[in-house]
């Protein structure tokens, strides 16, 4: 199993329409794929018509009185699982905070699913926190979308800073760019640039396009609405060098 996180301190950058999709594309490779929507705007939830409510919410689960695989969800789509989102999540920083090794906690709550699952997807909130960390501790994959704007390219700097001066060696993180716009002479310098500063950026760029847009009015996966498009084949080639490189 591997767990992909798709992470970035900077939000509305394309963290959770990444996370879909490309949980989508490996269910449809035929992995069987579960996505954890840790978002409590429930944003994963929605796009595939899942409730976000977790019975008990953020303490119960934490505490281990909920198992995840109690509280998972299928999908419309074969071989792809959710664990929904919960609005208490908002406060999953405090009731981390409350437990012992609080870092180590999604890593154990995630471990049972090891043999049931090929790729679980961590959709992430928007921050350094300790649920961050937790979230660090348990990914494997870091993927994080990058707007080529001055802002999100401090954000990069920020989060590699982070995860060095935390000695992260096991979490590989993988940029890439996201909502680029190349009628956009800065969008298009900056992704120039930044490629050759930053060669560990992935060489696929999603698009900011109006099909990806449309996921909140279809409520599923672009692939479920839209099979060839110039943002569904970014989207393949983004999770094949991802493939690649596991």
């Amino acid at each position: 199993m591997t767990i992909i996180a798709t992470y970035n301190i900077k939000g509305g950058v394309g963290k959770t329409s990444t996370a879909v999709n490309l949980a989508y594309l490996a269910a449809q490779g035929g992995y069987k794929t579960l996505i954890w929507d840790l978002d409590p705007q429930g944003a994963s939830s929605y796009y595939f018509r899942i409730k976000p409510k977790v019975k008990g919410g953020s303490k119960a689960l934490i505490a281990g009185d909920r198992e995840l695989d109690g509280l998972i969800k299928a999908t419309d789509f074969e071989n792809l699982d959710l664990l929904p989102a919960d609005f208490s999540f908002r406060n999953l920083d405090i009731v981390l905070d409350e437990r012992k090794k609080p870092t180590q906690r999604l890593k154990k709550l995630l471990a049972p699913l090891t043999k049931e699952y090929d790729f679980i997807f961590l959709d992430c909130p928007p921050n350094i926190s300790l649920l961050s960390e937790a979230i660090f501790e348990a990914s494997e994959l870091l993927l994080s979308p990058i707007i080529p704007t001055t802002l999100s390219l401090r954000t990069l700097e920020q989060l590699k800073k982070y995860l060095k001066d935390n000695k992260l060696k096991n979490l590989q993180l993988l940029p890439f760019f996201s909502m680029a716009d190349r009628r956009k002479k800065m969008h298009r310098e900056i992704i120039e640039t930044l490629a050759i500063q930053h060669p560990d950026i992935l060489q696929a760029i999603i698009p900011y396009a109006s099909d990806i847009e449309r996921m909140g009015l279809e409520r599923m996966p672009l692939g479920g609405y839209m099979k060839r498009s110039r943002s569904t084949e970014a989207y393949q080639s983004l999770w094949a060098e991802i493939l690649v490189l596991l």
